[in-house]
């Protein structure tokens, strides 16, 4: 065990890594040494951060408190502090069932770790952060919480209503993070396009998104977690005339049949829906639709299963993933469907929806074999630079698998040519 070393785990989204990088900053300005790595745990504060959304998430988070448990019982760990959305939402169960943990916070009372532990809270330090993202690009969370009434899901209960910060905030926050060598930012929000109703009583997504492009340093800007529902159309023309913009969408649509969509309360129609998507495309050529769907929601029948998977087959996205429906307490759909459809079907009908958008995906890098992209460097391997385009966000989308032909420097942007192709990864060289 290390004196006066913390050990952060991140489990979850995206937003709950902002949180844990805010976290791990004031436990800087205390004195603390900070490590964000689940193989290298042997501080004498350990805290973990959990997801709560759904049952394979729950699962991970608990699994992962017990086995630091047991650390902590043989010595190995000090103190076990657990945080984030699973004890926002289960506090109570928690508390009596795991009684290694020394504290649970939730996912909004975290600050108060630092006063329990005798420490400042640096209130100047509330939005900076330590990076655990290679030092090139950076997560910017734009707003909280969820208004929509989504039948499945769990995280407005966790979360509560929306709240999006200040655009002047958002602002400072992004030209310190280019200041320190920050090219590329990924905008998250549980729903990005509900941001500014609640502080504006409008939406401000697209002005937004101009003010953080006219910061100089600012290289990419993508867009994660839009609703389909009262999409914002003029953050298109942003989108297509600025070149910082990424031409990139992550919009979860969750399904296409009307019978599906109006028992998910999705508050938009199968036509809307293609509307929607056929608009984007048009204002944003060449623009990249990455979605997410559901399988095996109550009622959803075998002709529902059909009809989404020809909606896939339609609309041929260039990125999609996919779950099976979990039954979640607290939710709309827990307190008023039955989880009817069998774990097996929900199975079945993931794996080959998945089969489906594979054969797609495959088609659609293939036709990208001898364009030249401009990409990001990520990181060095033994046999390849890895890298990415504006179409690719970083975790959950295909890579650029460049030759090393030529030494590269990592977080640097160089023009590459596509040579080969498979479903989800490509193979450049970079042009001399």
């Amino acid at each position: 065990m290390k004196k006066n070393k913390v050990d952060i785990i991140t489990l979850g989204c995206s937003k709950n890594l902002v949180d844990s990088e805010q976290l791990m900053r004031q436990f800087v300005a205390n004195g603390y040494t900070v490590e964000h790595d689940p193989h290298k745990i042997n501080g004498e504060i350990v805290v973990v951060n959990t997801c709560g959304f759904i049952g394979d998430a729950q699962e991970e988070s608990i699994n992962m408190i017990l086995e630091l448990g047991e650390q902590k019982r043989k010595g190995r760990i000090g103190k076990l502090f657990v945080m984030g959305c699973l004890s926002e939402r289960f506090l109570n169960d928690l508390e009596k069932e795991i009684p290694e943990v020394d504290h649970f916070y939730g996912k909004f009372n975290w600050k108060a770790l630092i006063s329990d532990l005798g420490k400042s809270y640096y209130r100047e330090l509330a939005t900076d952060r330590v990076l655990t993202t290679p030092k090139h690009y950076a997560y910017v969370k734009i707003g909280e919480g969820c208004d929509r009434t989504c039948s499945y899901c769990s995280i407005p209960l966790i979360t509560g209503p929306y709240r999006s910060r200040p655009i002047e905030e958002i602002v400072e926050e992004v030209k310190g993070l280019a200041g320190q060598g920050v090219k590329e930012f990924q905008l998250i929000a549980q729903d990005l396009t509900f941001y500014g109703l609640d502080l504006y009583k409008q939406m401000r997504l697209p002005e937004l998104v101009e003010r953080l492009s006219d910061i100089s340093g600012v290289s990419w800007i993508r867009l994660h977690y839009a609703y389909p529902s009262h999409f914002p159309f003029d953050l298109l023309p942003v989108m297509r005339e600025r070149e910082n913009v990424c031409k990139y969408m992550d919009i979860a649509l969750q399904h296409i049949s009307d019978p599906m969509l109006k028992m998910m309360r999705r508050n938009i129609t199968k036509a809307e829906t293609y509307d929607l998507l056929k608009h984007m495309r048009e204002e944003v050529p060449g623009i990249h639709l990455r979605t997410t769907l559901m399988v095996g929601h109550p009622g959803e029948t075998e002709a529902d299963f059909e009809e989404l998977i020809q909606f896939v087959k339609d609309t041929r996205f260039e990125r999609m993933g996919a779950f099976a429906y979990s039954h979640e307490t607290g939710t709309y759909a827990y307190n008023h469907y039955e989880d009817e459809v069998p774990q097996e079907v929900k199975q079945e009908r993931l794996d080959y929806l998945m089969r489906v958008q594979e054969g797609i995906s495959a088609e659609i890098n293939a036709k990208k074999v001898g364009q030249t992209l401009r990409v990001i460097i990520d990181r060095e391997e033994e046999e390849y630079y890895v890298g990415r385009t504006q179409f690719d966000s970083p975790e959950v989308d295909p890579e650029m698998l460049v030759s090393k032909e030529r030494a590269l420097e990592v977080g640097a942007f160089y023009d590459v040519k596509v040579v080969d192709a498979q479903a989800f990864d490509l193979y450049g060289k970079v042009l001399i």
